[in-house]
């Protein structure tokens, strides 16, 4: 169990006083198991008490480079050193674009936001333009960031007739219930039928390819992209998750589908408040001065800077198999000490970004998520973090800087913990 010290339980009494919840709005706050961090280097953390952590949230993805990279930090010193912030465009910005233009299949023009769910935000707002419609398709259980529409049947407790959707929080005004649809993520036949009764409402249809966990299956991701192209509704890929991370050129490359729009998210501006929503240029060129709400900070110098040293690092040959590596071989490794004692899971998703269900029968959609014993995955995770393995409450985060001596690390929490789960 990590020891907290004075000064780091004080503060943690603050959090508590000062922010809602205790926390930022991440991670939740585990009693004892509560930290504050202090700093990062590659793959692991300190707290304020000197704890030290295995890494495998990364900032929930972004830090596919690890933290404090080198190359990262000297490009950031530099553009701090000219500046702050500009409020016009640079060249930094300019050449970040040309380089995601080159590296998404589906991009011809780039508008940056400041946060992936700004970026979701723009798609839609983009498409609406387009179409000259209102009604968004999304999928229960996709996660496309905090607006009003994106909050939609993110997390919903009651199974609602398809495509009712359902406010997934409070304060979100009744009326956003008629402009979004929603349909379940791997069942094309129903989707298929939801876009043929709704074709001439449709701006837009968004999906995350890898839903939180969920690989789409074979053919499902093909079909999608087949009905939207027959009913000219624009298929937008939220890749603020996979862009990068499953390939240098994302889920598009990867799965081998190219969708109209795409939104990346911070892991292109080495984590720092830098996004982007791009796509076909008719589609993007309503999204100008006159539509786009000006930011101060859209395609920040500074951002831009990291992003071009990140993009350049992961271009680097070896990168990407040693991540899938890493990835592959924590998965296999508590697959096998699951089956071993008993335990039953469902391991998701692809190397680079992956967890488990505890649950006994495959999983495809949200529903199915819905009968795993989340009581035994937040011992998991509690357990975890007891011997310095940090992890969300989902998802593993492999990067290119996770050591084997990472692995070999977590590997053993695993055949400690994994026996203890069903006692």
């Amino acid at each position: 169990m990590p020891k907290r010290t004075p000064q780091e339980r004080r503060l943690l009494e603050k959090a508590a006083k000062y922010l809602p919840g205790g926390s930022i709005g991440n991670l939740a706050v585990r009693d004892d198991l509560s930290f504050l961090v202090r700093e990062g280097r590659a793959s692991r953390i300190w707290d304020v008490s000197g704890n030290e952590y295995v890494d495998w949230l990364m900032g929930s993805g972004p830090m596919i480079l690890g933290h404090a990279h080198p190359a990262v930090v000297e490009a950031v010193i530099h553009a701090v050193e000219q500046g702050s912030t500009f409020f016009a465009g640079n060249e930094k910005a300019v050449l970040l674009a040309e380089e995601l233009v080159k590296a998404m299949p589906c991009a011809e023009q780039v508008r940056f936001t400041t946060s992936g769910t700004e970026a979701c935000f723009q798609a839609m707002r983009a498409a609406r333009a387009y179409r000259k419609r209102d009604k968004v398709l999304k999928f229960e259980g996709g996660f496309h960031g905090t607006s009003d529409y994106a909050m939609m049947s993110f997390t919903p407790t009651v199974a609602e007739e398809f495509p009712q959707s359902v406010a997934s929080t409070g304060g979100i005004p009744k009326v956003i219930q008629d402009l979004m649809l929603i349909a379940p993520f791997n069942d094309l036949e129903t989707t298929t039928a939801i876009i043929d009764a709704h074709h001439d409402e449709l701006a837009a249809v968004i999906v995350e390819p890898l839903q939180r966990v969920l690989a789409p299956q074979p053919g499902f991701l093909q079909g999608l992209r087949e009905l939207t192209a027959r009913n000219d509704i624009p298929l937008i890929f939220d890749e603020v998750v996979t862009s990068f991370r499953l390939a240098y050129g994302g889920a598009q490359e990867f799965y081998g589908v190219t969708p109209d729009m795409c939104s990346v998210g911070t892991i292109m501006g080495g984590s720092y408040p830098l996004a982007a929503v791009m796509g076909r240029s008719d589609i993007m060129s309503v999204d100008d001065e006159a539509t786009a709400a000006p930011d101060n900070l859209n395609g920040d110098h500074i951002a831009c800077a990291a992003g071009l040293a990140t993009l350049s690092e992961m271009r680097k040959e070896g990168g990407y198999e040693n991540l899938r590596a890493t990835g592959s071989q924590l998965r296999q490794a508590l697959v096998d000490i699951c089956n071993r004692h008993g335990v039953a899971l469902q391991m998701c998703g692809e190397d680079p970004i992956f967890d488990v269900y505890f649950i006994d029968h495959p999983v495809s959609n949200y529903r199915d998520t819905l009968s795993a014993d989340t009581q035994m995955m937040a011992k998991f995770n509690a357990a975890l973090l007891e011997r310095g393995i940090l992890k969300g409450n989902q998802k593993f985060y492999p990067s290119v800087v996770h050591t084997q001596e990472d692995v070999e690390k977590t590997i053993q929490a695993f055949e400690e913990i994994i026996p203890e789960l069903n006692s």
